[in-house]
Formats: C-alpha cells, sequence, structure tokens
C-alpha cells in the first residue's frame, strides 16, 4: 500500500496486521480519485474509520488542506500517526481515538466537511448511516463529496439528504458509492 498520487505520490503506508482493519487498495483508491478529481479541491477530509489512514492521507497529497481520522483502535492509532509522520504531514491531520459514531460531537461545531469518507471494516449498514448524522448537523460544506466503501451486497440508500449517489462502481467484492449535491 502506498501513496498513489500527489504531492506524496510513492510513499509507502504501513496497516494494521491481520484482519481487523481493510486497508483500500491502490487500485480502489486510485480509482475513487480518478472519479471525484474533477470535483475535489482542496478543503477538509474526514475520515470516519481510519485504519491506516491512508484515505486522508491521499486526499492532503492531491491537495486537501487539512484531514480529522477517527480510528477507536489504539494499535491502528499508532499505525496511522506513523504513517502521518513518514509523509510529513502531521501539521494538517488531527487523528481522533474515538468511535465514528461520536463524530458530530468530537469535530469543531462549524466545521465544514469537503470530503467526508466511511469505510468500516463491518458490512453493517447502520454505520453508514454517520454520513446522514452529518448531513443533519450541518457539517458538510454545499460541494461536499461523501466516499462510501462497502460490501458489494450491502446496498446503501440513494441519498443522504441533499447529497445522492452519483456513482456505484464494483471492485471484486468492495463497491464504491459516492455522494454529491
Amino acid at each position: 500500500m502506498r501513496v498513489v498520487s500527489g504531492s506524496r505520490k510513492g510513499i509507502p503506508l504501513k496497516s494494521l496486521p491481520g484482519n481487523l482493519t481493510r486497508p483500500t487498495s491502490d487500485k480502489v483508491k486510485e480509482s475513487i480519485f480518478n472519479m471525484i478529481g474533477p470535483y475535489f479541491d482542496g478543503g477538509i477530509a474526514v475520515e470516519l474509520f481510519g485504519g491506516s489512514g491512508s484515505l486522508s492521507i491521499e486526499s492532503l497529497s492531491r491537495g486537501a488542506d487539512e484531514a480529522y481520522i477517527f480510528e477507536k483502535n489504539p494499535k491502528a492509532c499508532s499505525v496511522i500517526r506513523a504513517n502521518v509522520e513518514k509523509c510529513r504531514l502531521t501539521d494538517q491531520v488531527h487523528i481522533i481515538r474515538s468511535d465514528a459514531r461520536n463524530a458530530v460531537r468530537s469535530l469543531p461545531s462549524d466545521i465544514k466537511i469537503d470530503l467526508l469518507f466511511i469505510d468500516p471494516p463491518y458490512a453493517e449498514e447502520k454505520f453508514y448511516d454517520l454520513a446522514d448524522e452529518l448531513v443533519q448537523a450541518g457539517m458538510l460544506s454545499d460541494d461536499a463529496i461523501v466516499v462510501c466503501e462497502h460490501d458489494k451486497q450491502l446496498t446503501l440508500p440513494e441519498a443522504y439528504g441533499d447529497y445522492v449517489k452519483t456513482k456505484n462502481p464494483v471492485y471484486g467484492n468492495s463497491a464504491i458509492s459516492i455522494y454529491m449535491k
């Protein structure tokens, strides 16, 4: 696993050994950013299930200004911290050791999220409803992009508030659902 493109292109990233996290493959990560690239121009990224932090690191490498990464596993937080340090992004990353379900309460109240990643290591639809919580709390910018990675058997809603599913490609057993206004 590595940073695919941008200012940190080619830097290898660590992931937590075992199956507690499911890192997004380089192929899928590249595909995600190819799809959202024309609509993504800096701003704040939030990754609700950090794992290795690779999606946030990739967004920073491609021009995001700042990232908030939620991860409740302390060992995964250590991996994220090491990856962020290796990429020299410590001034731009906030690692929040907390369950993603605390995102609305844990993020700054005046935040406007431009890029939201939801990639839980579970096949449970309830975790994707966190997108709706953030939308209802008014924490997404008008031109925000919501990216959900999920099992291809799981069908996510067609919209979260005004953010409508625009793309839904499948890669092996994984699917990506992208939402925009």
